[in-house]
């Protein structure tokens, strides 16, 4: 959850749709050479070669504590997105910052699976809170993230919101809003519909080990919490393309999905982990309540907090965990 992010792509020159460069479109006898061309390309391209944990935040303040406790770090550039190597909690572990939203969240994790041998993926960040019982600076890992806002806008007809008859719409609508399923695909299968993407069991048996942890209370400018922080392993996340700052849409999410927090990256990344098989967990420390606050929206008062809190519970989370391989 982030205000704003400014981000630069690099985006290569595509031939025009059904048609082909003649420069792309190869002689016969050369097929064989192309591919083991590009398979020489492929191998070239990785970045790194030991196997690591893939540990990505959105925004800057998200990673300052990764960063500086990172040992032996190497950096590397890739597509203008910094992946920094190295030994954090004894573990060997790749950083980056995916940038904000759905779409950076999904094309960067999958940038870095393609570039570095990721053995499993830990997301780290703020989030707005859902469930009345969590409280600022409270951890979630959730067991289970959806993509809320993949959804149907439907017409108003009499009165009543009504999707077209082909839709399936498997929760309570939101006003036009009827959330669904998304299309995946992957090597498991043919390509299927889905809503939740589970986070992986081993790392959540890890999580649930961490116990008591000390987490920050007070910020740098001794804005204090009421109650120490604390963890909580399980329940449901959600995650879209909106900064939700809503009373009534944060008691929709709530009931309609039982979600204990709400993001803009992490089901995103759940999907890209789930599409590769590699193993996922999301940790996210709530900044601020989505618009359940008393007063005013408190992520600019808490959002280094949160994501000190978060990363905490990171850094107990690889000294536990032990990878598949």
């Amino acid at each position: 959850r982030s205000e704003s992010v400014t981000s630069k792509l690099s985006v290569a020159a595509l031939p025009q749709p059904g048609r082909l460069s003649p420069s792309l479109v190869p002689s016969q006898p050369a097929v064989s050479g192309r591919r083991s061309c590009a398979l020489r390309v492929r191998a070239a391209d990785r970045r790194d070669a030991v196997p690591g944990a893939a540990v990505l935040s959105a925004f800057e303040p998200e990673w300052k504590v990764l960063k500086a406790n990172l040992g032996g770090a190497r950096s590397h550039s890739v597509n203008g997105v910094e992946f920094v190597t190295g030994t954090l909690s004894g573990r060997k572990v790749v950083l980056f910052l995916s940038g904000v939203s759905m779409v950076n969240a999904a094309m960067n994790t999958q940038l870095a699976l393609d570039r570095f041998d990721v053995t499993s993926i830990v997301v780290t960040g703020i989030a707005g809170g859902v469930d009345p019982s969590l409280q600022i600076g409270d951890v979630v890992a959730a067991a289970r993230w959806g993509q809320y806002l993949e959804a149907v806008f439907a017409r108003e007809a009499d009165g009543k919101f009504r999707p077209p008859p082909w839709a399936k719409t498997p929760f309570p609508n939101y006003g036009m809003i009827f959330p669904a399923d998304v299309g995946v695909r992957s090597a498991k299968g043919p390509p299927e519909k889905r809503f939740w993407f589970e986070a992986d069991a081993g790392m959540l048996a890890a999580a649930a080990r961490i116990g008591a942890i000390d987490m920050k209370r007070c910020t740098a400018e001794q804005a204090c919490l009421p109650a120490a922080p604390r963890l909580v392993v399980g329940g449901n996340g959600v995650s879209g393309a909106a900064f939700v700052d809503n009373a009534a849409f944060r008691q929709y999410v709530f009931k309609t999905f039982n979600a204990q927090v709400l993001d803009m990256e992490s089901a995103a990344v759940a999907m890209v982990a789930y599409a590769n098989g590699v193993p996922f967990i999301a940790f996210r420390s709530l900044s601020d309540l989505a618009g359940g606050d008393q007063g005013a929206n408190e992520i600019r008062t808490f959002f280094q907090l949160a994501s000190d809190n978060s990363a905490a519970v990171v850094q107990r989370l690889l000294a536990l965990w032990t990878p598949p391989r």
